[in-house]
């Protein structure tokens, strides 16, 4: 029997990345399946002026709960929907509530409370819900949520849209949860 260096990588290193690739733990964004979702995902864009601003989400239902204050506690960092962290795209410079916010992709985490709620903009997009880290944030601002008609599934709508601002709204259960977005000179 003669070794054959050839032989043996034609054989070792397909074992390899095989065992590499079996070990390695999943993106956040990929599924284990693909049968529907309970929280299906749900997307909503934007133009303000020239700027276009883009939230992704999973979509949760009430399903008879009671949620703000008991499912999603107060005073803690909520994902902000279902399944892979709620993302905001913006395609220019903005400002939310009046603060910068850069060009990007951002998961969004809020933290719910009964008079005011903060908004906070993520630099790590690409992550389970869950997996949160407060040293990547770049912007947080506060701002009132609203008592509101029954609302099943979580949504995110805008409304007021002109050329350089616009409200984007969170709607779920009898809470709204809005915050302006502008951009600079229709931008």
């Amino acid at each position: 029997m003669t070794f054959s260096i050839q032989r043996f990588l034609s054989r070792a290193v397909p074992a390899v990345l095989l065992l590499a690739f079996l070990a390695a733990p999943a993106s956040a964004q990929e599924r284990g399946n693909d049968e529907p979702r309970v929280s299906p995902n749900a997307a909503v864009s934007q133009t303000i002026g020239t700027t276009e601003v883009r939230i992704t989400y999973g979509r949760p239902s009430v399903n008879d709960r009671e949620i703000f204050g008991n499912l999603v506690s107060y005073d803690q960092v909520w994902r902000t929907g279902a399944n892979e962290a709620t993302t905001i795209t913006v395609s220019a410079d903005v400002q939310v509530e009046g603060e910068p916010l850069s060009a990007g992709t951002y998961s969004l985490f809020t933290i719910p409370g009964s008079d005011a709620w903060t908004l906070i903009f993520n630099s790590e997009a690409n992550i389970w819900g869950t997996n949160y880290d407060e040293a990547n944030d770049v912007l947080r601002v506060q701002v009132e949520p609203e008592s509101a008609s029954m609302q099943e599934m979580m949504s995110f709508t805008f409304e007021n849209v002109t050329d350089t601002s616009g409200t984007c709204v969170l709607h779920w259960a009898d809470v709204r949860v809005p915050f302006t977005i502008s951009v600079a000179g229709g931008q």
